[in-house]
């Protein structure tokens, strides 16, 4: 889609044409599941952020102001939408704070580029919502701790702790799923 065509599409959105809202939803919906599936439980869960993320464009496409990337603009509302639900539950945050932090060695950051994109979405849908939600938006988005801890209302240790002990459940995942201990001999 040219640079002319998106406009007019985000126009014809402003105005609540339903055809330009199909052809934006056309247009974005499988690159803003696949941010809706990082953040989802499972698929269904994905699903609904898609259908809420969607609500949220259409709602609040009047404050886009066409000076950032659209796509950047609309990634946003998505991170966000999943990211209230967990606010909202309170359900999220184990503190761990007093607890050493420990780095992933370099053999196990090899062992998690030996697998799928697809099979690592599963593994991340499977994390706890605490551990999940900092992975992603660290290793995913590039948030650092401090933002991290902002934006989640967590202190930065909180996040750093859920980032390791994420990275840690991933690793022992991959090992038992794709028997990658093993072939080191």
């Amino acid at each position: 889609m040219n640079d002319k065509h998106l406009k007019d599409i985000i126009d014809g959105c402003r105005k609540g044409k339903r055809r330009s809202q199909e052809m934006l939803y056309h247009h974005y919906s499988g690159k803003m599941f696949a941010v809706c599936l990082y953040y989802g439980g499972n698929k269904t869960e994905a699903e609904d952020f898609l259908h809420n993320g969607f609500i949220k464009v259409f709602q609040n496409i009047k404050q886009y102001n066409a000076k950032g990337v659209f796509d950047a603009w609309m990634r946003r509302i998505f991170m966000n939408t999943a990211l209230e639900k967990y606010r909202d539950k309170k359900q999220l945050f184990i503190s761990h704070e007093k607890e050493e932090l420990q780095m992933l060695e370099s053999d196990q950051e090899d062992a998690l580029s030996k697998i799928s994109a697809a099979d690592l979405i599963n593994l991340i849908q499977e994390l706890s919502p605490a551990y999940r939600m900092v992975f992603n938006l660290f290793a995913i988005e590039g948030y650092s701790h401090k933002e991290i801890s902002v934006m989640l209302s967590i202190s930065e240790g909180t996040s750093k702790s859920n980032l390791s002990r994420a990275r840690a459940v991933l690793q022992q995942q991959v090992n038992e799923r794709f028997d990658l201990s093993r072939s080191k001999g």
